[in-house]
């Protein structure tokens, strides 16, 4: 599995409808982590680091609703997309599932490839590289579904790692990824990389994208890891 395949975080009780839904996500390409109740959703976000989470709404102990909010408060989490799954179809509850912060509501029974396009709807959001999209930064193009970019419309010559690494930080410009969370995004949690590994790479990446001349907009932030921009 790639590395840098988006995972999708299921949380859903019932374990039948739990392996239907992760089966499907990852006959569609995804990377899936399981919970089967709220206490262990919130565990498994900070451990799993995922792109999106599709959440019930009717969680034993801790409920959907609630897993939401507290996710929605946390500053590392605010931006975290939230798809709620519940059998309440009135309108005062997708109300209240929204106002909790669910970014997108569907109701039981669902149609598994209505929820998909919504879960790829979600995905171009917060992880356009990974959904084939077209990604811009300065003189920077990169186009995912080719596998190439250029800079000042010169074509640059990057490795798949590199090319990883300058998704990552064209997804997100500005924000400073830690070396540990390039490793989980672009080599994968299960493969063991040493962290020096992150910074021989950034240097070939910066050599890449300065082939042709340009200023450096590759940031090293002492302490912090790197940043775009």
């Amino acid at each position: 599995m790639s590395a840098d395949q988006p995972t999708i975080l299921v949380v859903e009780d019932e374990p039948a409808q739990r392996e239907v839904l992760g089966y499907n996500l990852e006959a569609e390409g995804f990377r899936v982590a399981r919970a089967a109740n709220g206490e262990e959703a919130l565990l498994m976000v900070e451990e799993e680091n995922p792109d999106i989470i599709v959440l019930d709404w009717m969680l034993p102990n801790v409920s959907g609703i609630e897993v939401c909010r507290q996710l929605k408060t946390r500053p590392e989490t605010r931006n975290l997309p939230v798809i709620m799954l519940s059998a309440r179809s009135e309108e005062v509850d997708r109300v209240r599932g929204l106002e909790t912060g669910a970014d997108d509501y569907v109701v039981k029974p669902y149609s598994v490839i209505e929820l998909m396009a919504r879960v790829r709807a979600q995905l171009r959001r917060t992880r356009p590289a990974a959904a084939g999209l077209r990604l811009e930064y300065e003189d920077i193009v990169l186009d995912s579904e080719t596998h190439r970019v250029t800079r000042a419309e010169k074509e640059l010559k990057l490795g798949p790692t590199e090319f990883r690494l300058l998704s990552t930080f064209m997804e997100k410009p500005g924000r400073v990824w830690s070396r540990e969370q390039l490793l989980d995004r672009v080599w994968g949690r299960d493969i063991y990389v040493d962290t020096r590994t992150v910074d021989v790479h950034i240097g070939r990446l910066r050599k890449a994208l300065g082939a042709h001349g340009g200023p450096d907009l590759l940031r090293t932030v002492r302490g912090a890891g790197y940043a775009l921009g």
